[in-house]
């Protein structure tokens, strides 16, 4: 269930030792610590756990107030949950079949909520693992993103229908068309002015909507930079990453990280490293920004200074990542950097102290 991995993470580490960790905290609901300070560091330890299923393609992660971990399942189309320590896991089938979840967050009504990018449906998965699913207006719409609106819904990126969603606690849907058409959106979070900010992937640029459904959309210096997943940082702005190569049949020449204020102002930061793309984005332990990029963790200072990390000994691609309240106002974060693995068919972490 469980092996480790020791890295040295230059310019992160204070010193690495080569001694086999602690066995990780078992008293999960020890680990959440509210509002974090900026000097936690990481001595690079890598501690990681299979999956149930083989090949089951681990794809985002999330983390519920209890301290249970939760993700997606995207190629065993199923929902994982387990406790920090590996415990408990558990792997929950999603009723329709293909529907290859993508997305999972935390619910107002302390559910999780997930996407079904194949199946134009939304589900809903209680702390049992009793699973809802809501159809949107068409199957073909390609919903990806989610994220827990300041109002207590949830809103969604249907990539393929170009619109902006939202579903109650209950199940009702609304759905609201982007002023661009065929824009792609295709990932959104909760910003700092209790608005929703979405990336349009194939427009590119950035779009922001209020509660009431009034869109405004920000262009990129390049439009072929192909914004992508989004969040809001503890600097009060909202950062995105712009994708690199052939993505989602588009070829795109981003390879940054991008800051917006919350009236527009956007900043680019080129990402050191060239070749593939980086992947999800995310408030880490220390306040700062981090990203995933193929075997590499990379971290953004609020000034945009990037400095990427290994995280693996041998093949690997880190994909979905976060600390905590993922895609809202870092209000909630644990001491651990929790990322996905689908080429290893695993979930790691990165703790910080």
């Amino acid at each position: 269930m469980k092996r480790l991995s020791i890295i040295c993470l230059t310019c992160l580490v204070i010193a690495c030792s080569d001694q086999t960790p602690p066995e990780p905290d078992n008293e999960f609901t020890e680990t959440l610590t509210i509002n974090l300070p900026q000097a936690l560091e990481t001595d690079g330890v890598v501690t990681d756990f299979a999956m149930l299923s083989d090949n089951a393609g681990p794809t985002t992660i999330s983390i519920a107030p209890d301290g249970a971990i939760w993700y997606t399942l995207s190629a065993g189309n199923a929902i994982g949950r387990m406790q920090p320590d590996g415990s408990a896991m558990v792997e929950y089938p999603i009723p329709t079949p293909g529907s290859s979840p993508r997305i999972i967050a935390l619910g107002s009504d302390n559910n999780m909520w997930f996407s079904e990018h194949n199946s134009g449906k939304i589900g809903r998965i209680t702390p049992g693992g009793d699973i809802t699913e809501f159809d949107l207006s068409s199957a073909d719409s390609q919903p990806r993103a989610i994220a827990l609106g300041s109002d207590g819904n949830i809103w969604i990126g249907m990539f393929a229908a170009s619109r902006i969603g939202r579903i109650t606690p209950e199940g009702v849907v609304t759905e609201f068309d982007i002023p661009t058409p065929d824009s792609g959106p295709r990932a959104l979070a909760a910003g700092p002015d209790g608005n929703i900010w979405f990336s349009e992937f194939k427009a590119g640029k950035i779009g922001r909507i209020t509660m009431q459904g009034e869109v405004t959309e920000f262009e990129l210096p390049n439009p072929q930079t192909g914004p992508g997943d989004i969040t809001t940082g503890a600097d009060g702005n909202v950062w995105f990453l712009e994708l690199n190569g052939n993505m989602d049949n588009s070829p795109v020449i981003g390879n940054k990280v991008g800051r917006i204020t919350p009236d527009g102002v956007i900043s680019e930061f080129q990402i050191p490293s060239e070749g593939s793309t980086p992947i999800n984005i995310t408030v880490g332990p220390d306040r700062n920004i981090w990203f995933t990029k193929n075997n590499t963790l990379g971290r953004v200072t609020p000034n945009g200074e990037i400095t990427e990390f290994p995280i693996f000994d041998g093949p690997g691609r880190a994909v979905g990542v976060s600390a905590g309240s993922d895609r809202q106002p870092p209000d909630r974060l644990t001491d651990r950097l929790w990322f996905t693995d689908p080429l290893n068919n695993r979930i790691g972490y990165l703790q910080f102290e």
